[in-house]
């Protein structure tokens, strides 16, 4: 990608807003810059009936960007979540209904920031992973259990098992599964319903529909990740991934 080409590509079409990942060589990870302008354009918003995100390239988002993470100290690393939780909220509370269309992988914050939407439109293709306990962070963990039921958040997050679309559809992670060509026709009718109240009552609506658990999820965040070692932690998992990819990698047949 041209490093002059912004991060995060932001385009309105009459009411409808369109926010794009696009960083595809690191699979859409979230980056701060990029946390930061998605945060501005959510409070900036005007006019907007429907949001829509999406990820450039292969995947939807990779989750939390772990560039320069041997340079970070804890209290960067827990600033750079708050902001990230923040964000999530805005999303789930926002005075508009939003649109996720998400394909290949959907890991960690970026899948939090998927649960977070109110359609979760996802390619057959699409695996949805949430592996923020491996290092102990209670990231979008109440809300994904709002979302698919105790047990089936248990499921998920206990051995940070990858999901296929198709059961994530089942657990109610996924509401539709789409492949890309046909998302501008998804989209065209989820704008028709979301226009369907007048303005001010769909934000009444969906303010009386969301649980008021802003402040809880922020301080389950900052009492985990507050936790002395959040680096070391996170440099620990990452290691272990490395050495089973490069496990995988070896027992797979060789290619001629």
């Amino acid at each position: 990608m041209d490093s002059l080409e912004p991060k995060l590509l932001v385009e309105q079409r009459d009411d409808v807003l369109t926010l794009t990942f696009n960083t595809p060589d690191k699979a859409n990870a979230l980056a701060p810059d990029v946390v930061e302008h998605f945060i501005e354009v959510l409070d900036s918003a005007e006019g907007v009936r429907l949001a829509i995100i999406r990820g450039n390239g292969k995947h939807f988002c990779a989750g939390f960007d772990l560039s320069g993470l041997e340079d970070m100290s804890d209290g960067d690393l827990l600033w750079r979540f708050v902001r990230i939780e923040l964000l999530l909220q805005k999303v789930h509370k926002a005075p508009f209904p939003v649109v996720a269309l998400a394909q290949g992988q959907v890991v960690g914050a970026g899948a939090d920031l998927f649960a977070a939407c109110w359609r979760r439109v996802a390619t057959s293709n699409a695996k949805f992973r949430m592996p923020g306990w491996n290092f102990e962070l209670a990231l979008g963990t109440r809300r994904l259990a709002q979302l698919i039921g105790v047990e089936g958040a248990r499921d998920m997050l206990i051995d940070t098992r990858g999901v296929p679309a198709e059961e994530a559809g089942t657990l109610g992670l996924v509401t539709d599964i789409a492949e890309p060509e046909d998302w501008p026709a998804l989209t065209d009718r989820l704008a028709t319903r979301a226009r369907s109240l007048p303005e001010f009552a769909t934000r009444e609506m969906f303010r009386l529909t969301s649980q008021d658990t802003d402040d809880l999820d922020l301080a389950a965040v900052v009492r985990t990740a507050g936790r002395p070692g959040l680096r070391d932690r996170i440099l620990a998992y990452r290691r272990l991934m490395e050495a089973r990819n490069k496990e995988k990698r070896a027992a797979s047949p060789a290619r001629g």
